[in-house]
């Protein structure tokens, strides 16, 4: 059957083309995609060609936030039914390499991840009509929450992997660095689990109303009200946990000094060298955290997440376009000025 794709052939060459689509085999799944959400990394593909070291070399399928229904399955397929509402988890390790057998399956060496330029040839995405995944990559969802809402597991389980990297955010003061979509998810995830207190901060008013919704107690924004963060530097620092969404080297500067000693910063945000002030770190003993995609079970969390609406995702996505409009879409999505989480919608959604 003919589907039609987003496919990236360069640095701002964006087309909506057709290819063929098959039938499912063994262990697979026919989906139908609904909806389908511009991540920073299909951004960063569109606007520069790439990011750090990994670049676009070939033409690749972009997307991987996405959720569609099955059409069909192929043999050996159980507990997966057509009809299904289901979100796809992107991320493919091959469960023999040396990380996957420790539980490590975010160090895969072996890592395919579909719309992911690190390897040759590119890993295809999911930006299309129709697409046949493996039947282990679906994760059903309530039958009460929109694809929209499904859509939105991957970047959640982002999250909630960093959450996990953060220890007990319980009763925790959080500060979350940055309120685009993993900024605001972040605030989330702190809320859900039970932080006394959430400042998020960023550049911009529009994703910051959207933190609010989220859960923030308090936002700031820093390019009008900087004093308003640099106060809380007062005495060493006052946040135990920093969620760092930005990558920008004003804001991690600004978010060490925010932290109390031997509090923990967990650095989402992804960004090339940057400059970080040591000194700070060692002398208020702060514990830098890095942390990457999600485990398995961190997706299966964010799909029940979403399902039980404990998490409200709805609030984050700001704008969505048919994929005829795909450029205008991602246009939109590079403006944070006006725009939290764009998304895309297919024939299903």
């Amino acid at each position: 059957m003919t589907t039609r794709i987003c496919r990236l052939h360069g640095q701002n060459d964006l087309r909506v083309e057709t290819e063929e689509t098959a039938a499912p085999g063994p262990g697979e799944a026919l989906v139908a995609i609904g909806a389908g959400g511009i991540c920073g990394s299909d951004l960063h593909y569109f606007q520069d060609g790439g990011f750090g070291p990994i670049r676009v070399r070939e033409p690749i399928i972009l997307g991987h936030e996405a959720a569609g229904t099955v059409l069909a399955v192929g043999p050996g397929v159980e507990g997966l039914e057509p009809g299904a509402h289901v979100a796809i988890n992107p991320s493919r390790p091959c469960g023999t390499c040396s990380y996957c057998r420790e539980g490590l399956t975010t160090h895969c060496l072996n890592m395919r991840f579909n719309g992911s330029a690190m390897r040759v040839p590119h890993e295809q995405g999911l930006f299309r009509d129709r697409i046949v995944v493996q039947a282990a990559q679906c994760v059903s969802v309530g039958d009460d929450v929109t694809l929209t809402e499904a859509a939105c597991a991957e970047p959640l389980s982002v999250c909630l992997h960093a959450r996990s990297m953060a220890g007990d955010v319980a009763g925790k003061r959080v500060l979350v660095s940055g309120a685009g979509p993993i900024g605001a998810l972040c605030t989330a995830v702190a809320a859900e689990a039970g932080a006394a207190e959430i400042v998020t901060t960023d550049l911009q008013d529009i994703p910051l109303d959207v933190a609010k919704q989220m859960g923030a107690t308090r936002t700031i924004n820093v390019a009008h009200d900087a004093e308003a963060l640099e106060a809380y530097a007062a005495d060493k620092g006052y946040f135990d946990i920093v969620f760092e969404c930005s990558a920008a080297a004003p804001a991690i500067r600004a978010a060490i000094a925010a932290i109390r000693p031997q509090g923990r910063m967990v650095q989402v945000g992804v960004a090339g060298d940057v400059p970080v002030p040591l000194n700070a770190i060692v002398g208020k003993e702060i514990t830098l955290q890095g942390t990457q995609r999600f485990l398995g079970e961190d997706f299966e969390k964010a799909v029940a997440l979403i399902s039980s609406r404990r998490i409200d995702v709805r609030p984050i996505v700001t704008a969505t376009f048919p994929l005829s409009e795909a450029q205008r879409a991602f246009e939109t999505a590079g403006d944070r000025r006006v725009a939290v989480k764009v998304q895309l919608s297919f024939e299903a959604g």
